[in-house]
């Protein structure tokens, strides 16, 4: 399952070479992982680590909210021609600055790791505006965090 992966902006040094490569396994996982558990063919995800100027932008742009965020979500399965390339799943776009800003008791890589299974549930076709989608999701969430952080063969999530 290809992982794209670009850190970009002031998002650049944050996390040190091992912590990307757990990052971009851990997301690679995930991935097969939704894959298999969907029944689909493989999924190609992009992971765009950067900060809260550039979300802030594409915040205001595509959702029309003046203000940085910590995930956005660009699915390619939507709209008119989201079918034609089933396995072309989106992107995953965080700011490490929110990110470092709102973590609670998890270190920078856990709260990435953490926003990276909420982005990629919104590529899946989930969302969280009623308490029973917010359930779906966080299970969903939970599942696929805890396949991307396991060793061994990849079981559906």
């Amino acid at each position: 399952m290809p992982v794209r992966f670009a850190i970009r902006g002031r998002a650049r040094g944050v996390l040190d070479a091992a912590a990307r490569r757990r990052l971009r396994r851990r997301g690679a996982r995930m991935a097969a992982a939704a894959a298999l558990a969907d029944g689909s063919a493989p999924l190609e995800v992009g992971l765009v680590l950067t900060d809260d100027e550039e979300i802030h932008q594409l915040n205001r742009d595509w959702r029309k909210k003046d203000r940085p965020t910590d995930v956005l979500a660009f699915a390619m399965r939507e709209g008119a021609g989201g079918a034609l390339h089933p396995g072309l799943l989106g992107d995953v776009v965080i700011s490490v600055e929110t990110a470092a800003r709102q973590r609670r008791r998890r270190s920078l890589e856990q709260e990435i790791f953490f926003l990276w299974s909420h982005g990629l549930c919104h590529l899946l076709g989930y969302d969280h505006r009623t308490d029973a989608e917010e359930a779906d999701m966080s299970s969903r969430m939970a599942a696929l965090r805890a396949e991307g952080a396991r060793r061994g063969r990849v079981r559906p999530a």
